[in-house]
This record gives structure tokens, sequence and C-alpha cells, in this order.
């Protein structure tokens, strides 16, 4: 059996879904064929960048992209990560695509110090990673 396909998706496809890319590639890899997208492209975000460097995962390469219809439609498993992309998500032809919506903060909109915003994509970081650890454990 061939590895499962799993589609991310967000609004701009800059932190929340590509943490949860990164984070899957690195832990379930071997498992999950992982791609993510958002409604729109926003580009890839800096804090995001370095919130997952810390954590030991090299996102930097890694493309903001807008939602391909063809990959939502072949995927085993859709994932919104924002309430905003679960409302709007595009039609699914494919009835056998699993969609799930597991809502985290978006980091972005922290305010305050550098300090503060870099607190607030960790808390989020390590929320991602630890949903994404039960994802490739159980696979739910």
């Amino acid at each position: 059996m061939g590895k499962k396909l799993v589609y991310f998706l967000c609004t701009g496809n800059s932190c929340r879904s590509q943490i949860a890319d990164g984070f899957l590639k690195a832990l379930g890899g071997d498992k999950y064929e992982v791609k993510s997208a958002g409604l729109e492209a926003h580009g890839l975000n800096p804090r995001a960048v370095a919130a997952m460097k810390e954590a030991g995962v090299d996102i930097s390469s890694h493309t903001s992209d807008v939602i391909d219809p063809e990959i939502l439609n072949k995927a085993d498993y859709v994932i919104t990560l924002c309430g905003h992309a679960d409302e709007h998500c595009p039609a699914i032809s494919n009835k056998n695509v699993v969609k799930w919506h597991w809502g985290f903060e978006d980091p972005a909109k922290a305010t305050g110090t550098e300090e503060e915003i870099m607190a607030k994509f960790r808390e989020v970081r390590d929320a991602i990673k630890d949903r994404i650890g039960l994802f490739v454990k159980e696979g739910n």
C-alpha cells in the first residue's frame, strides 16, 4: 500500500499549514505524502520558519501555494487548520476524502514585542506538533 496523501489547508499557507506540513513530513514521512496550501498564497512566514528551526525542522524551502483541486480530490485526508479555510474550502468531489478541521490560533495575528510574538508562534507550533504526533500514532 502506498503512502496516504494528507493535504493541510489554511487561509494563506504561510504559518499553521506550513508548520503542520513540516511536522508530518518529519514525524510521519514514511507513512504519508504531505502537501499544504491556502485559499490564497501569502508567502512563507519567516517567524514560522524560525520557530520550526528551533524545533529541528527546516521548512525554509517550502513554498506558499493556493489550493489545487486535483490534489484536493485525490487526497486521503484534507485537514483545515483555521476556521476561515474550513468554511471556504472548495467542494471536494471525491467522497472517499476524510475531511477534518483542527482549529489553531493564528500566530501571525499576535501582537506585542518580538519575544511575545515568537512565544505565540512557539505555542501554536507545539500544539500542532502534539496533534500531528497523535495523528501519526493513531491515524486520526
